[in-house]
């Protein structure tokens, strides 16, 4: 039974097949309201319409590495990429989540430099531009926010968005604060406010690409209890040699040596099963690499990998 290697496939297709679509047209109404913001920006001498329009113009770049890499994942696998292109998605999100705090880094400097000399605002033009963006921004982040919940990459778009609504919600408030008080440093204050969201929700999605991109055991698995709840599967003794890693957010991987009591070939189907069963249902893994072992020579749980040169 030594070398017995089986597959489990249970993918999870959690992006809607609609998602592109919602893509592109949110590319569209974002692009079409960056001019706005910025000419409406430069008039009223506003810092948080000019931050709302950077994002704004990022956001278009970001709508669009994702709609590319949404694409690229729905190419089948072949020879050459035998994964497929699932990960073209993770490193949308790496590299949307890097500019986002590019962006928030550059809006919090320009912000601080206008508290220590805050500039004379224009109140009304403020307040109607970003009454306008809080609609503009929430109907894209609408747009992109279903599928979001289980991919990175739609993720860092929909976060992209969402900071916009933010700050076009804040630009309001300060608007009218500033209106009728004349508190000029309120406008860079708020600048800074949503600079700060940004890096946090960047740095959140920043943090999960780069665990998917090292093939780090998703943050949700206890390795303890997997490999206890499959040793209380009839016939398993031990584990040993374990990987489990992330292709994208919502579809992991495990590979597995599985020792096993069992010496009758014909039953290591069923065990087969049992264990994708398990694993399916109670972990949300649907690729698993198993192969069965009727003894084993080692008590690693982690295998120690080590390159192998050519001679």
């Amino acid at each position: 039974m030594s070398g017995h290697h089986d597959h489990g496939h249970h993918h999870h297709h959690s992006v809607p097949a609609d998602a592109g679509g919602r893509l592109i047209l949110a590319l569209i109404i974002t692009f079409g309201f960056v001019g706005v913001e910025i000419v409406a920006g430069l008039w009223s001498n506003s810092l948080a319409l000019l931050t709302d329009a950077a994002h704004n113009a990022s956001d278009v770049l970001a709508l669009l590495i994702s709609w590319i890499a949404l694409w690229l994942t729905r190419r089948p696998a072949h020879a050459r990429k035998t994964f497929g292109y699932h990960r073209a998605g993770i490193l949308a999100a790496f590299v949307n989540s890097l500019t986002l705090v590019g962006i928030a880094l550059g809006i919090g400097w320009e912000a601080i430099e206008r508290l220590q000399n805050p500039l004379e605002v224009d109140a009304p033009i403020m307040i109607g531009v970003s009454l306008i963006a809080v609609l503009v921004n929430a109907g894209t982040a609408w747009l992109v926010h279903r599928g979001s919940e289980n991919d990175l990459n739609l993720r860092s778009a929909f976060v992209h968005l969402m900071g916009d609504v933010l700050s076009t919600i804040g630009a309001t408030i300060a608007g009218a604060i500033i209106f009728f008080t004349n508190w000029r440093w309120l406008d860079p204050l708020v600048s800074v406010l949503i600079a700060g969201f940004i890096i946090w929700h960047a740095w959140q999605i920043l943090r999960d690409s780069i665990d998917v991109l090292l093939e780090a055991t998703p943050r949700d698995i206890d390795v303890d209890k997997v490999v206890s709840d499959l040793q209380t599967i009839p016939g398993v003794q031990a584990i040993h040699d374990l990987h489990i890693w992330s292709i994208t957010a919502s579809m992991r991987a495990l590979s597995a040596h599985v020792v096993t009591n069992q010496q009758d070939p014909q039953r290591s189907p069923q065990l087969i099963n049992a264990i994708n069963e398990l694993l399916c249902h109670s972990y949300n893994i649907g690729h698993a690499t198993l192969q069965l072992e009727c003894s084993c020579n080692t008590t690693q749980l982690y295998c120690t990998l080590t390159e192998q040169h050519q001679h």
